[in-house]
């Protein structure tokens, strides 16, 4: 049995870490769905900034778009939008087939909203409408400035995938704003089923530990925090105001494993995607991570990751030890990972202002 169809059966749903327009022409998205057990995938500038670089398959949209008047922005929005739909209708059996538990594609609003409230729930609400399919969601960032746009996205019937979170603190910040969201939603009468995910970002751990751990330690800190946020995860499925939302229909804010494509080059391309063998989680993985683990037609069955974290805990005790401060370096990873969006959002748009030629 290969690698992503065990996963599969694990009960763990494998997303794709990547969109461009020429895997939806030449079938390779259709190709990876029907043979590699993809259920979904996610996207972001930075990919989309990468497909418009290196091909032409955007050009002649973004010249009719510009001609037309469009801003980089709302031309970008455009592009998106049109490649997004694509792969939603390529997922839509998935997502009628689990009642909309799995089958999703993802959307980032811009990072520029990053602390404006309003403006990120506006944002999130015109993309929802602008997609057009139910399988959509948008990407809000669960940095302390985005939890209140979490929260009031999900009351107002948005689905939501929190992206930018590092440990278990910040996710509990951003379940507790999905919690609050559907339970507004119930007292005022509205359906509480609006799906969520919750995105941790594993690898960068250890690339911003690796000069400061002791080598014994190295490319260790990220599997760590994903035990202890697991963990808390489970907690929250397990507790009494979780139980109540869920017999009332709610469904749950799955946790989703992100940047789970080694960066050292030392380590196995499945190294961390053989540790978070979780089951009901999902797993976004690099095109290249999961070819490596499709081409592994004879693996054993993964060993589904412990609900308990006495290891995890034992782990973060030696980074302490280390004098490596978990709880800054999360904050500092978030912090710099919004800085990163938009640095990546504002190149996109100045290659698209490029490509639009005399009509930017």
């Amino acid at each position: 049995m290969k690698r992503t169809q065990a996963l599969h059966e694990l009960g763990q749903s494998l997303w794709l870490d990547n969109i461009t327009r020429d895997m939806l022409d030449d079938g390779t998205l259709k190709r990876y769905i029907d043979t590699c057990s993809v259920t979904g995938l996610t996207s972001n500038p930075s990919i989309f900034d990468a497909a418009i670089e290196k091909g032409s398959s955007y050009d002649q949209d973004i010249t009719t778009f510009a001609a037309r008047g469009l801003d980089p922005e709302a031309l970008f929005l455009e592009l998106a939008l049109s490649d997004l739909r694509r792969a939603a209708d390529l997922f839509a059996p998935v997502h009628a087939r689990t009642g909309g538990v799995d089958g999703w594609v993802s959307m980032e609003v811009s990072p520029l909203l990053a602390s404006d409230t309003a403006g990120s729930v506006k944002a999130a609400r015109d993309i929802r409408t602008a997609a057009q399919r139910d399988n959509v969601f948008v990407k809000i960032p669960g940095t302390p400035a985005g939890v209140p746009a979490i929260e009031e996205a999900i009351f107002a019937g948005v689905p939501i995938n929190v992206t930018l979170l590092f440990d278990w603190q910040q996710y509990r910040a951003s379940a507790d704003a999905y919690l609050r969201g559907i339970e507004r939603r119930m007292a005022a009468g509205l359906d509480p089923r609006v799906a969520s995910v919750a995105s941790i970002f594993i690898s960068r751990w250890d690339v911003a530990s690796h000069d400061s751990a002791p080598e014994h330690l190295r490319n260790k800190l990220g599997l760590a925090v994903a035990g202890r946020t697991y963990r808390a995860y489970r907690e929250l499925m397990d507790s009494p105001r979780w139980r109540t939302l869920a017999a009332a229909g709610a469904l749950p804010q799955r946790l989703l494993w992100a940047s789970t494509g080694a960066k050292d080059p030392s380590l196995p391309a499945d190294y961390y995607v053989a540790a978070l063998a979780a089951p009901e989680t999902i797993d976004t993985i690099p095109e290249k991570t999961l070819l490596a683990l499709d081409a592994d037609a004879n693996a054993p069955s993964p060993t589904p990751m412990a609900a308990d974290s006495e290891d995890a805990d034992a782990m973060l005790a030696r980074f302490a030890d280390a004098r490596i401060d978990v709880s800054a370096l999360a904050t500092k990873l978030q912090v710099d990972g919004a800085a990163a969006f938009v640095k990546s959002w504002n190149s996109l748009l100045a290659r698209i202002k490029a490509k639009s030629g005399s009509h930017a």
